[in-house]
Parts: structure tokens; sequence; C-alpha cells
């Protein structure tokens, strides 16, 4: 399965897409709830005009996108939360998702503009039907200004709020820029001050402190950890070592993500729904130094044999049968 793949199954979990944005906003605070997450289509449409004036058709594709709906102060209140996911630095994140956002506004203005020109046409249908005497029921819905009827967008209709957060799964420091002016070389004060910046919201854990990945509440918290000290063996057992607990029952998915990104040979059984990293490190690394012994065994096998050793002496000096000495020195075809 591609590294692309397993990571957006993983952030389109609930508890891990909502402890994203309570991290990112909330500074760990529970704020959002899973259950006020609702899944979107990534897929965005919208037809800005072209130059000779015909409409353009544009379509890009979200990694994971919900709606988040909420009772505040008596009243609903929703906002679309995004997340793009990246194994690799995008050194035009900001353009990709300040297009992203713009799309999401863009989309929003043509629905508002979609319904309200099917209540013209109903209240338009009310209106005649009363004229021919076929119905009393009460029409009268304003009618729009010209400005309004010229944008499909009502002076009291508003936007949805839309925010993009970009998870780097990578273990190096993110160098690309992280907003529009880093991607431009201007100087010139008054032109960037009549300009406007879209930032990269990013989460990029070589650049995060123990402490930050510590907000995380959900399986996050393992998968940013093991990543950032992946080339790190040292600080990673460290690590393993303060989160023992957690790190002994990582979820199944999260532990898919730690093997895509950073290779590290952790083994796990197929059906396994949580998985012990601890062991499967320890267990790694017992295969690992049983490997090097035995290539060090059969170094010094052959080089005894160059001195002129019999195969019994040096079976006993490195340690391994007569037959299995053979074997590593083309006399016999049995094989360790």
């Amino acid at each position: 399965m591609k590294t692309d793949t397993i990571t957006k199954d993983y952030v389109k979990d609930a508890g891990v897409f909502a402890d994203i944005f309570n991290y990112y906003i909330y500074g760990g605070r529970q704020v959002i709830l899973p259950e006020q997450l609702t899944e979107r289509d990534s897929t965005k449409i919208a037809l800005p005009y072209g130059t000779d004036g015909a409409a353009v058709p544009v379509q890009r594709f979200r990694d994971v996108q919900k709606l988040y709906a909420a009772m505040t102060d008596g009243k609903m209140e929703y906002v679309l939360y995004g997340v793009e996911n990246q194994s690799e630095i995008h050194y035009a994140m900001a353009v990709k998702n300040n297009l992203y956002d713009a799309l999401e506004y863009a989309g929003q203005v043509e629905e508002a503009a979609k319904s309200h020109r099917k209540n013209m046409k109903k209240d338009a249908m009310h209106h005649l039907k009363k004229a021919q005497g076929h119905s009393s029921a009460e029409g009268g819905k304003k009618s729009p200004r010209a400005g309004e009827f010229l944008s499909g967008f009502w002076a009291d209709d508003r936007l949805i709020p839309s925010v993009t957060v970009t998870i780097f799964f990578g273990p190096e420091e993110w160098d690309g820029p992280l907003s529009l002016f880093d991607m431009m070389n201007v100087s010139d004060t008054d032109v960037l001050a009549c300009m406007d910046n879209y930032r990269v919201r990013l989460i990029a854990p070589a650049q995060m402190l123990d402490e930050e990945i510590m907000k995380f509440q959900s399986s996050l918290r393992e998968v940013m950890f093991f990543i950032k000290y992946s080339k790190d063996r040292e600080n990673l057992s460290r690590i393993l070592k303060v989160n023992e607990k957690r790190f002994r029952e990582v979820e199944r998915r999260a532990a898919d993500v730690i093997e895509a990104i950073t290779n590290s040979g952790i083994k796990y059984e197929e059906g396994e729904e949580a998985v012990d990293v601890c062991q499967a490190i320890q267990e790694m690394r017992k295969e690992s130094e049983q490997d090097g012994e035995l290539k060090k065994a059969r170094e010094a096998a052959g080089r005894l044999y160059e001195m002129g050793l019999d195969t019994e002496k040096i079976a006993q000096a490195v340690g391994y049968a007569v037959e299995t000495v053979k074997g590593w020195l083309g006399l016999s075809e049995v094989l360790p």
C-alpha cells in the first residue's frame, strides 16, 4: 500500500482528525469532538471565468475534509477543516492550500447562488399562480438588489470558514516556504502592503518540542514521536521507555503509518488490532544483532580457513557446528 494511501486512511479517522485541530487551534484542549465531525466529499469543483469570458472547469482533490458543527451561544456554528498529508516536502504548499481554500469559498458562493435562483423561481411561480387565482398561499420573499442578483450572493449570506492544516510525515525539518510571501522576491513594502499573504499551517515532528507532541491525545502522539526520533536510536529508546504504556498498544493504522514512513522493520501479525511497538523494536534489534554475529562468525571462519586451520578447529573457534562451517566455506551442501 502506498504511503499517501496509508496516511490518508489514518487521518480520516474522526478521533485523529479532531486531535489534529484540537492541537493546532486549541493547544491540545479537547474542544472538537469526533462526533461533531461529518465526512465531506474532498473533490472541489469551481468555474472561474477565463480570459475570454468562458467558464473554465477546475478540479482539485483534498486529502481529507470534514465539516464541524457545534452549538455556540444558542446557535449552530460550522467550520470546514481540511488536512493535507505530505511524506515529502512540497515547495509550493502555500499556493496549493490557498487554492483549496479559495475553491471552497467559490463553491459556497455558487451553492448560495443556486439556492437563491431556485427560490426565486419558486416565488415567481407562486405569484403567477396567485395572479391566475390558483393559489392563496403566502409568498412575499424579498427581491434581490442588483448587486445581489449579479453576484448570486446576497448581503446577509455568510461563508463557512475553511481551515487547512498540512501534516508532514517525515523525520527531516521542513525547509519549504511557509507563506506566499516566502515564495516571492519582493522587497517593496508598499507592494507587499497591497497583497494578502497566505500562510501554511504546518505540523512537522522534527520541528516540534516533545512537550508539544505530548499535547496530542490520539495515537498521533506515538506516530509523531517515532518519526521525529526514527534516525536517533538513543532518543528513540528514551521515548519508547518514557511512553512505554502507550507504545505497547499502538493501534494498527498508526503502526502502519510508522512502518510506511520510517521503514523500521516493525513486524506484526496481519490480524492484530493493537501493536506492541516496544516488543517489535526489541525483536527487530535482536534479529539485527544475531545477523551481525552470524556475519562476523562467517568472516572469521573464512580467515581461519585461509590460515590453514581444519574445519573442526574452526567450528570450535566460532561456536558453530562443523557441517555449518563447511557450508560457509563451500565444502558441503549443508547451509545454516
